[in-house]
């Protein structure tokens, strides 16, 4: 999905999970719950989906997980799990995709980041990703109390930055957080492979 922008492309933003970065809970609950429908039965209604949004926002994993294993015990160390050993939940580089990030870098002005992610797992992704270092600026859902998407965690982006969200192109590979950009003004393409990705960009004479 691309939308066409009203003039040249002079910033570019990147979501991080699921975009550059692999994240995944399997990584680390494919040690833990060896047989798979238990695995994937405890990541649905335990630590599910909606038990982590609120993480994406700042609020604690120490506090959320105590309570969560509370209401679990029989659960508790895969529970406490989920904070004590998230870096296991990190898979890698994207494949393509910081090639690509690469050769953006060098081809527009400007280059952000703009992801839905915890402030206090963040420090080990740095830690990790040298290629974090590339951006000019970033701004981390968990740091600033906003999430995608909510068009005010965009809105906080171009304050912060003075880009232009017409000469902007988004880059997420979830189809609301784009759809939430496009309506300020951005242009949005969906991260489906670094393959696609490549193909969109050039309709855009990028990278």
């Amino acid at each position: 999905m691309t939308t066409r922008p009203a003039g040249p492309i002079t910033c570019v933003v990147f979501d991080l999970g699921g975009v550059l970065i692999d994240w995944n809970p399997r990584y680390l609950y494919r040690k833990l719950i060896p047989d798979p429908e238990a695995m994937e039965h405890f990541l649905a209604e335990v630590c599910s989906t909606e038990w982590r949004l609120p993480f994406d926002l700042g609020a604690p994993m120490v506090e959320a997980t105590a309570e969560l294993a509370g209401r679990h015990p029989e659960l508790r160390p895969l529970i406490e799990a989920y904070r004590a050993r998230w870096p296991e939940m990190l898979g890698g580089a994207v494949d393509g995709s910081v090639e690509i990030l690469k050769e953006i870098r060098a081809a527009v002005p400007a280059l952000y980041a703009l992801s839905n992610w915890p402030a206090e797992t963040f420090p080990h992704a740095r830690a990790r990703f040298d290629f974090l270092d590339w951006f000019d600026g970033m701004v981390i859902s968990g740091e600033v109390g906003l999430q995608k998407p909510d068009a005010n965690i965009y809105r906080l982006l171009f304050e912060r930055t003075g880009i232009e969200p017409r000469s902007t192109l988004f880059i997420d590979d979830v189809a609301d957080n784009l759809a939430a950009a496009e309506a300020l003004g951005v242009t949005g393409v969906l991260f489906t492979s670094a393959e696609q990705l490549r193909a969109d960009l050039a309709h855009f004479d990028l990278p």
